[in-house]
């Protein structure tokens, strides 16, 4: 993530000589990391938030329940303090700050809860749809037929051809798995509440689904993949005495996974960064004159619009790599011995 940063505020650093004051790190990790209030925007120099609930428990003091309010710019509350990498810690006695168990309700926990019920609201509607009408006789259309293609297109062309016939007891969950991560890609390009919530490029959302996967595949592996792992068909001394292949083949069994978190984590995060990037053009550039500002703010929109159309691709493409290569793998893992 810094990385990322730092390579934006080297290409914009030329306009901070210009005297404006914005502070690049503040603003990009502000927008792409989580926190314990939502800023919704401000009117009149004052920001208009919602104040989400902390729940965390102390080792001394037990459970505390309060609102995020108290702890803004930088308040102690009961104790508790926001600490450097803005995080709930508690403040001991001897003035050494200390993490408790936190377990609060924060800006992408609530991102989190709304998507998911946004997904669960789809599901409900598209079955309701087939309910009450014969799919034999009477195709859908509107939403409903968007959602079947959709459904129909990942089933038929993704998870049936990789895993083979016994495709349909992963399909809820790699059908799940798409449309999770679409739904989040789509809500984080959202600017304005409740989207904007940064969900899919939080790398613990994204092991999350990657651990699911890794379970999937491990779990329900056949014997076949079991033996190409632990006795691998090639020459004996790669596997005894030093069981060199074996030991590669348990090593790529983590690092499938560990690629699927990563790629999406750092595909939909550097796609916020540069779009963030780009709208900062406009702040940066406005002590730097009308006219100069006028032009450059108009370039800047242009090329986040462009940005944004591009995101929307980017955020079916993520959704759509992730189901496919989490499907190779556990066909992978489902094939038979050829001899």
């Amino acid at each position: 993530m810094k990385k990322i940063a730092g390579i934006l505020i080297a290409l914009l650093l030329p306009l901070f000589a210009w005297g404006q004051d914005l502070d690049m790190d503040e603003y990009l990790f502000g927008h792409v990391g989580d926190s314990y209030g939502w800023h919704i925007t401000t009117i009149k120099g004052e920001p208009v938030s919602i104040h989400l609930p902390i729940i965390v428990r102390s080792k001394t003091t037990g459970w505390h329940v309060f609102s995020s309010k108290h702890i803004e710019e930088g308040e102690e509350y009961e104790g508790f303090v926001l600490g450097e990498n803005g995080k709930l810690v508690e403040l001991q006695p001897s003035g050494d700050p200390v993490r408790p168990l936190d377990i609060s309700i924060t800006k992408n926990v609530l991102g989190l809860m709304v998507n998911s019920l946004i997904l669960v609201l789809i599901v409900l509607l598209t079955a309701r749809w087939y309910r009450r009408h014969d799919a034999l006789k009477q195709a859908p259309r509107g939403f409903t037929g968007l959602m079947e293609m959709l459904v129909m297109m990942i089933e038929n062309d993704v998870i049936k051809e990789c895993i083979g016939p016994d495709y349909r007891r992963y399909s809820p969950y790699l059908l799940t798995a798409f449309f999770f991560i679409f739904i989040n890609n789509l809500m984080g390009i959202v600017p304005f509440f409740p989207g904007g919530a940064n969900i899919t490029g939080n790398i613990a959302i994204t092991m999350t689904l990657a651990v699911c996967t890794f379970i999937a595949v491990n779990l329900f592996g056949n014997k076949h993949y079991w033996k190409d792992i632990l006795w691998p068909d090639v020459p004996t001394w790669l596997k005894v005495p030093l069981p060199l292949m074996p030991l590669i083949e348990i090593i790529g069994m983590f690092t499938k996974p560990f690629s699927l978190m990563v790629r999406l984590f750092a595909n939909i995060l550097a796609g916020h960064f540069m779009l963030l990037g780009v709208i900062a053009v406009i702040f940066l550039t406005a002590k730097m004159g009308v006219g100069l500002n006028a032009g450059l703010s108009v370039i800047s929109v242009l090329f986040g619009i462009f940005m944004d159309i591009l995101e929307l691709l980017v955020a079916f493409i993520q959704a759509y790599v992730f189901t496919m290569l989490s499907s190779v793998f556990i066909g992978l893992s489902r094939q038979h011995s050829n001899s």
